[in-house]
């Protein structure tokens, strides 16, 4: 998706309608803040308002997520190109999630040996020193469960059995045994545990 383009359809919209962004932003009960950013492609409007800014604009959301009017001949030829268009936007976005997640990782591992490090020999032994490892520790946890929050909210978990493609909730996720991004997961489809191999295709 376009958004430089779709600002400038919403703009041009405002215009023919006979709105300024203020009278826009008062009728969708948000900021004309908003307004100026969707107008310069900077956001786009939040599925909450995305239908009655359609409905304002006398526009389909087809057409506002295309950025121009569509004729009747064009339109499923352009709605094609939309869910395309949608499809790759969120493979990158689930991949950005997925690169963030392994570098949250990697720099959480690397602060935990090198802490660790510190504590070993720089640190008297004795009761100090248990408590700067056990501090470690625990502040090691804290980016994991964020990592593990990352890694539950792109894609799935396909089933070893069924082919079933899971998604698990954060808690389940969590309490699964794991190796790497593989899961112990249960199936709902066929009921079986089984590893669960991470994909990013959902």
């Amino acid at each position: 998706m376009d958004q430089i383009k779709i600002g400038r359809f919403i703009a041009e919209r405002r215009k023919k309608v006979g709105l300024t962004q203020m009278q826009l932003a008062e009728k969708l009960d948000i900021t004309d803040k908003a307004v100026s950013k969707w107008e310069r492609g900077v956001a786009m409007p939040d599925t909450a308002v995305m239908l009655k800014l359609c409905d304002i604009l006398g526009i389909s959301v087809n057409e506002l997520l295309c950025g121009e009017k569509i004729d009747m001949e064009n339109n499923n030829q352009k709605n094609e190109q939309l869910f395309l268009d949608m499809a790759k936007e969120l493979e990158r976005k689930n991949k950005t999630v997925w690169t963030s997640m392994w570098i949250i990782m990697g720099v959480s591992v690397l602060g935990l040996i090198g802490g660790l490090a510190v504590a070993a020999f720089l640190i008297p032994e004795g009761i100090l020193q248990l408590v700067t490892i056990l501090g470690i520790c625990v502040l090691f946890l804290i980016p994991c469960f964020y990592a593990l929050k990352l890694e539950v909210s792109v894609g799935a978990y396909k089933c070893k059995n069924c082919g079933h493609e899971i998604v698990p909730t954060y808690m389940q996720a969590l309490n699964a045994m794991h190796m790497g991004t593989t899961r112990y997961l249960k199936c709902p489809e066929c009921g079986k545990r089984s590893w669960c191999k991470k994909i990013l295709k959902k």
